[in-house]
């Protein structure tokens, strides 16, 4: 498989780049084609602004989104993000890699999607009736395609548990995998998080290595999270409520977009603290 990995931490030397050199390494043993975007070594320009869309009018008002559909229509992108775009279209398995840093993504990783998550590439996309709500969650340019994070905490596995200070990992991480991976229509994989990463030693480095050699010796076959297609029938076009007769009882909030009836997820270490928080505390 063709794999994009897309990098965002500043230093090459921190335990997120040695743990992206370990992913690296064992998606070439397994003979995976790896193609790293390291933000912060290609120095990415984060935020949208008027130099993103070089054909627009000097004296018309900047809207990002119109700009991007005009731009991405035209093929008048800048080449840095049209290079971004080939790459997702080339790879079959996306990883983003970063640390949380207060409780989401860095701003050059949320830049990178700002940017590249163009209009008519990554949205906008679709039939759009009382029948069809756009190509989205689910479906989109990118289905068929696979992807998943690999993120490190400084916070201990317990502080992210359906009952921890910062609330459950999953709920901090789902406006990511729901709202930025499914959209255009990944199948997104359980995320790999390394918790503590302060106060590692090399004996605790050694065994989250470990568990990310597993993982990424299984991407083809660890079964995604069964969230809920938007177009699929269970949700209401074009209020899109999900229907009043799914989703088990006692759970509410994210936990209703996921199916837990498809009964597909797998029992690894990585996946059970998922599967947890969705009962009911």
């Amino acid at each position: 498989m063709n794999v994009l990995l897309v990098f965002a931490h500043p230093e090459p030397r921190s335990l997120n780049g040695a743990l992206r050199d370990v992913a690296v390494a064992e998606l070439t043993a397994q003979g995976h084609d790896v193609l790293i975007s390291d933000l912060y070594a290609q120095n990415w320009k984060s935020e949208i602004d008027r130099a993103d869309f070089p054909a627009l009018a000097k004296d018309a008002r900047l809207k990002p989104g119109a700009a991007s559909s005009e731009a991405f229509a035209a093929g008048t992108l800048t080449d840095d993000v049209k290079a971004e775009q080939e790459k997702l279209l080339s790879a079959d398995v996306l990883i983003l890699q970063f640390p949380l840093w207060w409780y989401t993504m860095p701003a050059i990783l949320k830049g990178w999607v700002d940017r590249v998550y163009a209009y008519g590439f990554a949205y906008g996309v679709g039939e759009h009736s009382d029948r069809h709500w756009g190509d989205r969650f689910g479906e989109g340019t990118l289905a068929g395609k696979r992807a998943m994070l690999i993120v490190t905490t400084g916070g201990w596995e317990q502080h992210y548990s359906p009952r921890g200070i910062n609330g459950p990992i999953d709920d901090l991480l789902f406006p990511i995998n729901h709202g930025i991976l499914y959209y255009p229509g990944y199948d997104v994989l359980p995320p790999f998080v390394a918790y503590r990463v302060d106060q590692l030693d090399e004996k605790g480095f050694d065994l989250i290595a470990d568990r990310l050699r597993m993982r990424m010796r299984t991407l083809a076959t660890t079964p995604p999270i069964p969230y809920r297609q938007q177009n699929g029938g269970d949700y209401l076009i074009p209020s899109l409520q999900l229907r009043p007769e799914l989703g088990d009882p006692g759970v509410t909030g994210f936990g209703l977009h996921v199916d837990c009836s498809a009964n597909r997820l797998s029992t690894t270490a990585d996946i059970l603290p998922m599967a947890r928080s969705r009962q009911p505390t």
